[in-house]
């Protein structure tokens, strides 16, 4: 399968670079697979379109504040970028900044010392840090937001979910920052059950592929985990045939992750484990019935899944009307229900 057939044109001016206020305000659109049917609502809406008994899976990893600067010896700058740790003071991270070489001590904050440990493929580092990093983040670090934001975000906290607990993201799972308090109760009410998960978001998720093939392409590592709680929320869910609703790529990722290890009862296990799973057309669906998701960017491995989910003919359809339609697009835009 060629990954240009992925690819799509977006102007500049559907990037959403800031957030809707209130979140639950977001433009809607509504796919519906059997019938083949767009149609467009409000998110604020969601009940509408969900059954009492439904189970919405949501990610609550929460982002860090992982854009720190610092000076070499040198005098010169540096940006880095925590990507993943790797033990209580080394991280793997991106560094920006001249002659970033093995040896290179960068010193943040007074006494906070990093010293560059390897060298990695594709501009990556390891660094070790001379005290555990966590603790100088809320006071040395920004939120590292993607790339085409342009924007300055006034509020950190408006890249996190509002449900965000479990520290370890480099990104927003973006399909759930358009939950309110209010929202979430008003859909408690009405019956809807939240199961939760936790994936620790990668830069590398969004990505472009960019092997002509996509079947060349060697997916991202990123590690997640669900509960004996949550798991049995949707084992007895799944027994009684109420549908499993993923809020977000990170999810499906997450429950499609499960089923490789589901039991002889057909159960699926509680796990704490990284996943390389690579969902792309021709994908066989086991767990996800229906998909809260964001508008991805063109070639990326997320936009691959929704197609695998949805068909391709029938995501490149959805894009369009997107499109035409100006829905706002990427991590601040506006979301799609696919179910």
């Amino acid at each position: 399968m060629k990954t240009e057939t992925f690819n799509y044109y977006l102007p500049p001016s559907q990037i959403a670079q800031t957030p809707i206020e209130p979140r639950h305000n977001s433009r809607l659109l509504v796919y519906n697979r059997s019938q083949s049917i767009i149609s467009e609502d409000i998110f604020r809406n969601l009940k509408s379109h969900l059954i009492p008994g439904d189970v919405l899976v949501i990610n609550t990893t929460k982002v860090l504040p992982a854009r720190i600067f610092g000076w070499k010896k040198t005098g010169g700058k540096a940006e880095v970028l925590l990507l993943k740790k790797l033990d209580h003071l080394s991280w793997e991270v991106l560094v920006g900044g001249k002659n970033i070489k093995e040896g290179v001590k960068i010193l943040f904050n007074g006494d906070l010392l990093g010293t560059i440990t390897d060298v990695l493929q594709r501009g990556k580092r390891i660094i070790k840090f001379s005290k555990q990093i966590q603790p100088f983040l809320a006071e040395i670090g920004e939120m590292p937001l993607p790339p085409y934001i342009h924007e300055k975000l006034n509020d950190q906290g408006r890249y996190q979910t509002v449900y965000a607990d479990s520290e370890g993201s480099a990104a927003a799972p973006t399909a759930g920052l358009h939950f309110t308090n209010e929202l979430l109760s008003d859909l408690t009410n009405y019956g809807i059950i939240f199961a939760e998960i936790v994936l620790h978001v990668g830069l590398d998720t969004f990505a472009p592929v960019t092997e002509d093939n996509v079947e060349e392409h060697a997916i991202h590592t990123e590690w997640c985990q669900i509960t004996d709680n949550e798991i049995n929320k949707i084992n007895l869910a799944r027994k009684e045939n109420r549908r499993i609703i993923a809020v977000g790529t990170t999810s499906v990722r997450t429950l499609e992750t499960a089923y490789l290890h589901k039991n002889e009862n057909d159960e699926l296990p509680a796990f704490s484990q990284p996943t390389n799973l690579f969902i792309y057309p021709g994908y066989q669906f086991n767990i996800v019935d229906a998909m809260i998701t964001n508008f991805h960017l063109p070639k990326s491995t997320l936009l691959m899944l929704v197609s695998a989910f949805a068909g391709l003919d029938e995501i490149t359809a959805c894009y369009q009307y997107a499109r035409e339609e100006n829905f706002r697009f990427y991590s601040f835009g506006d979301v799609m229900f696919i179910y």
